[in-house]
């Protein structure tokens, strides 16, 4: 496997390493529990292809869970892409091994020769990228002939409005999730752990019809709750109110 090129990580907004970001971000469960405490992991994981003797890129792989997951379930090799030198700390110290190679760069200034890898993942990373379609012409190059690409991003229902907060009545009992301009893409200035941050909202059609034009077999696709063994959690149920995240697998074709 050979780098074309790596690109500069100082080019993309990168809320990761601003250190009251990060702080809060690192106190999720997810970030704590890793994989056990993703919501969507339960539906995730089936979505995932055998990894045994498999070369694998993790697009926006933060702390590198999947990663080691990868490597932990067979993978020859395990490439980690992240714009965060904190994530990649972590990344590094947490779920290092040598069949794991950290690189830090923009996900859009990713650059490897054709048929690197038989695996790309990405998870909840590709709404902060501005074209989708431009991913996709990069992970298609990048795999494999038959190669599997995996990814996850925030729902559009759940970008559409923007804001990504609920309605709350006058009590502060939550009402309502707000859905408007669902079909006018693009920017979106969020928040994100009482943080303000930059994420970009596109259609189903969008993501599932770009996979398509650019060579790709849609094979799965998934709207996750939460696991049942999670509904316990504070504010857990009303994750079952509208959908938080889009999970799709497709195959190059």
């Amino acid at each position: 496997m050979t780098t074309i090129a790596q690109g500069a990580a100082g080019m993309k907004e990168n809320k990761y390493d601003d250190k009251s970001f990060f702080d809060k971000y690192s106190q999720m469960d997810r970030s704590v529990k890793g994989l056990a405490g993703a919501g969507e992991w339960h539906t995730l994981k089936k979505m995932l292809p055998s990894f045994e003797g498999k070369r694998v890129l993790d697009l926006g792989c933060g702390f590198g869970w999947h990663c080691a997951y990868a490597v932990e379930k067979g993978a020859a090799t395990a490439v980690g892409v992240d714009i965060s030198a904190n994530m990649l700390e972590r990344a590094r110290k947490e779920n290092g091994s040598e069949k794991i190679t950290y690189l830090r760069l923009p996900i859009e200034d990713v650059e490897f020769l054709p048929s690197s890898f038989d695996v790309v993942l990405s998870s909840l990373a590709f709404h902060y990228v501005e074209s989708f379609g431009d991913i996709c012409e990069k992970v298609r190059q990048m795999l494999a002939p038959g190669g599997t690409f995996v990814f996850s991003v925030e729902h559009p229902v759940f970008t559409a409005q923007g804001t990504e907060d609920w309605y709350y009545g006058g009590d502060g009992s939550i009402l309502h999730w707000p859905v408007d301009h669902y079909f006018t893409e693009g920017r979106r200035d969020a928040s994100f752990l009482g943080e303000p941050i930059l994420k970009y909202h596109r259609t189903l059609t969008t993501y599932v019809n770009t996979l398509l034009l650019t060579g790709f077999k849609l094979t799965g696709l998934a709207e996750p709750g939460p696991a049942p063994g999670m509904l316990d959690i504070p504010g857990m149920r009303d994750e079952l109110r509208r959908p938080m995240m889009l999970l799709v697998s497709a195959e190059k074709k």
